[in-house]
């Protein structure tokens, strides 16, 4: 027996005490950090000895997607500049930016450290990174300009069959300022537009003159094999496969968070600690956190060798949003109005030639006066062939439950919390990882060094025929509560082609093509959706 009045009351002390338990964690291993170094510190005659800042700053690389690709080696031109000017390189250059039109990575992650080697490779830019304004202080600017054109047919499965055509426009520019590596401000701004939309635009479509990061670091101290910070401010999150915390760069706006992480980076293992709430997007005004949701958790990573990697997470999300009665009437009851576990790991790696991942998700709870028991596992094998063009595939199987019946006390519908689906599920964002079973398959040819293709191909079934067909963005489209509709949703081809113009530029060009099946057809008769896209991305 509950030694609560109610369910909902042990769920409000269980919220208080688990956001108390957790910022105590941070402070705690913040001051125990700080303490150490204090301790272990050896005195250091300032005035003779410049600071080095071949380490400064720490950066976390993006962690391994779950469908992975080892890139192209060898003897070759790996832009198409170096083709056009007959630049034919031994190996891949020393580059900061992966050679791909999206990048989920983090302004402050990427690393121009490389520029404090002698003999390093020139480039136009050079001079507004790691200006050394004296021996303590170093001080970097960048940015990031894109251009995309989107013809949809059928258009997110509206019953009306209506297109929509338009053209998406996104700026960032940043300012990062260290002093030496105790003490970081990092500001970066963004102004996302659209133009020409026949529908209404997406949350993720439009954000006009706001901030996307602006925090402050605060190193804590010397921990074993390495560095201790508390970051406290706006920031982006980005963890494992991304199936569950996500930048989501394929989005206009990007993702981003407020409040506070601290994180421990070692060449082994990384922890981190985080209790932070989401921005919601206001298009004409500044944004504000999302006061209804808290979100928290704890994630460790430990790297035995390279090319290895094990993932162990917990993480929280207290949703105070409003469900409505209609909603709760029709079982659409993801968005709001309840407490969320979710624990989970996964392995992914290489090993001679072979790929592989699998990851595992389970969630518990509260949800709309319900108890949770959801699920949810992702599982690849790929292989990396030794031939020609450098071809990889990838056979995968993707799960994630759903709920049978809204009305048996128990809802089983997994949640997917703020994930990079799009690039798992389909370009084309119908589905997402909720009530799915996904049979897919990816190959990779690399034609050339700097030309990358990459066709997937999706079987999608709902889980449970009596639950929603939710999208990428975690909401209910389609739903057919008898189960008469069938299960099959349908099957999604992606075709994508990247050209590497030179180290700041990249052309990408896709097409998607959802073939719908019996549930489809039977809830939007005679849509036939399909997606070309064509983008343009400068950074500097």
């Amino acid at each position: 027996m509950f030694p609560f009045d109610s369910f909902r009351d042990y769920k409000l002390k269980y919220c208080s005490l688990a956001r108390i338990n957790l910022l105590k964690l941070i402070f705690g291993f913040s001051v125990a950090t700080l303490a150490i170094q204090v301790h272990s510190s050896e005195p250091v005659d300032n005035e003779n000895q410049k600071f080095n800042w071949s380490q400064t700053p720490p950066v976390t690389p993006m962690p391994r997607v779950g469908i992975f690709t080892i890139p192209p080696a060898g003897p070759g031109y790996y832009s198409l500049w170096d083709l056009m000017t007959g630049n034919k390189r031994e190996a891949p250059p020393v580059s900061p930016y992966a050679p791909f039109a999206l990048l989920p990575t983090s302004a402050f992650d990427i690393d121009f450290r490389y520029l404090d080697k002698p003999g390093h490779e020139k480039d136009f830019f050079d001079p507004a990174k790691r200006i050394q304004l004296n021996d303590d202080w170093l001080l970097s600017f960048g940015g990031q300009f894109w251009y995309r054109y989107m013809h949809e047919t059928d258009s997110r499965l509206n019953a009306a069959g209506a297109d929509n055509n338009y053209h998406l426009f996104r700026t960032r520019f940043h300012a990062d300022l260290w002093y030496q590596d105790r003490f970081r401000l990092f500001a970066e701004f963004l102004d996302a537009r659209a133009a020409g939309q026949d529908l209404p635009a997406l949350a993720i479509d439009k954000n006009h003159t706001d901030m996307l990061n602006l925090f402050a670091d605060i190193k804590l101290g010397q921990f074993l094999d390495g560095p201790a910070y508390m970051r406290v401010g706006r920031q982006e999150l980005l963890y494992g496969s991304q199936r569950l915390i996500s930048t989501l760069d394929w989005a206009n706006t990007r993702r981003t968070f407020q409040g506070i992480k601290t994180f421990w980076r070692t060449p082994t293992f990384d922890l981190d600690a985080f209790f932070v709430r989401p921005m919601t997007t206001e298009r004409n005004e500044f944004d504000h956190w999302d006061k209804d949701r808290n979100f928290f958790g704890l994630w460790g990573t430990y790297k035995p060798m390279k090319g290895q990697l094990l993932d162990l997470y917990f993480l929280s999300l207290i949703d105070n949003r409003v469900v409505s009665p209609l909603n709760i009437h029709q079982g659409n009851i993801l968005q709001g109005n309840s407490t969320l576990q979710t624990v989970g790991g996964r392995i992914a790696g290489d090993y001679n030639r072979f790929l592989y991942e699998f990851e595992g998700m389970y969630q518990f709870g509260e949800r709309s006066n319900l108890d949770i028991s959801a699920f949810a596992v992702a599982t690849g094998l790929g292989y990396h062939l030794p031939f020609p063009m450098n071809p990889q595939f990838w056979l995968r199987y993707d799960f994630a439950s759903g709920d049978s019946n809204p009305n048996d006390g128990r809802t089983n519908t997994f949640n997917h919390l703020f994930p990079f689906g799009h690039y798992y599920l389909g370009y084309m964002d119908l589905v997402g990882r909720q009530n799915l079973h996904d049979f897919n398959a990816q190959v990779t040819l690399h034609p050339q060094p700097w030309f990358t293709f990459i066709a997937q191909y999706h079987r999608f079934y709902l889980a449970n025929e009596r639950d929603y067909l939710y999208n990428t963005a975690g909401i209910g489209t389609l739903r057919d509560i008898t189960g008469q509709s069938g299960s099959h949703i349908g099957d999604e081809i992606d075709f994508r082609v990247n050209f590497h113009i030179s180290r700041h530029q990249d052309v990408l060009v896709g097409y998607s093509k959802l073939f719908s099946g019996t549930f489809v057809n039977n809830q939007r008769p005679g849509i036939s959706p399909d997606f070309f896209y064509a983008q343009y991305t400068i950074r500097f």
